[in-house]
């Protein structure tokens, strides 16, 4: 069997035991953040049937997946780094799911070229949870009033919150205040947890992971 497998394996039987153990009811889904790495080290995942795949760049999305999806017509795809506007009507066509919408702006263009292509795609908000400034992000300050307008005036399909808490603190008292956040705003998905916090992500009800490094191993770039 394939490193990576081996390894994607292990992790899914680690969430069934966490879950099991703490008599948790979601079932979280492994985004396999794929960035860097090349078709040779997903072909295995996908013979497996594993669904869904991660990409930061538009650019390499475009390079690597477009082929790869007409081989395996299962596929869901999540956009899940920064998203730059002149960039959006290429990551409604390439992505399935948006995990960093993160101003007014990019929520405009997302309404916009989703009505052109009549394509309807999967949106998380991606919150400033710690208000870093070197981090993009809504505010929670902003958040109720940010949701209500992408929902109500742009009719977009938000799902979920995203974050990406500060480096080197404990994540799980920021999962926390998300979670909060997610119930308020009655939205059902958490895109939270990577390789270095996903178990803390579970407990407190993250429904996507991203995890990259946990799959395939540290990037060589």
């Amino acid at each position: 069997m394939h490193q990576s497998l081996q390894k994607l394996n292990y992790i899914k039987n680690k969430i069934s035991e966490i879950l099991i153990e703490k008599q948790l009811k979601t079932n979280p889904k492994i985004i396999a953040i794929t960035k860097t790495f090349s078709k040779n080290a997903i072909y295995p995942l996908l013979d497996s049937g594993h669904i869904h795949y991660g990409e930061n760049k538009i650019q390499e999305a475009e390079t690597k997946w477009v082929d790869i999806r007409n081989k395996y017509k299962s596929i869901q795809l999540h956009m899940v780094g920064k998203l730059q506007s002149n960039k959006v009507k290429k990551a409604i066509q390439l992505f399935d799911y948006i995990h960093s919408l993160d101003n007014l702006k990019l929520a405009k263009l997302l309404s916009r070229f989703q009505n052109e292509l009549n394509k309807n795609v999967k949106i998380f908000i991606q919150v400033n949870i710690a208000e870093e400034s070197q981090k993009s992000g809504i505010r929670l300050s902003d958040l109720e009033n940010f949701h209500n307008i992408c929902k109500n005036e742009l009719k977009l399909n938000i799902i979920g919150l995203m974050c990406l808490p500060p480096i080197q603190i404990q994540s799980d008292k920021y999962f926390k205040v998300l979670q909060e956040y997610s119930k308020k705003l009655n939205l059902n998905n958490l895109s939270m947890g990577m390789s270095s916090d996903y178990e803390q992500a579970i407990l407190c009800g993250s429904t996507y992971l991203r995890l990259g490094t946990a799959i395939f191993g540290e990037r060589s770039n």
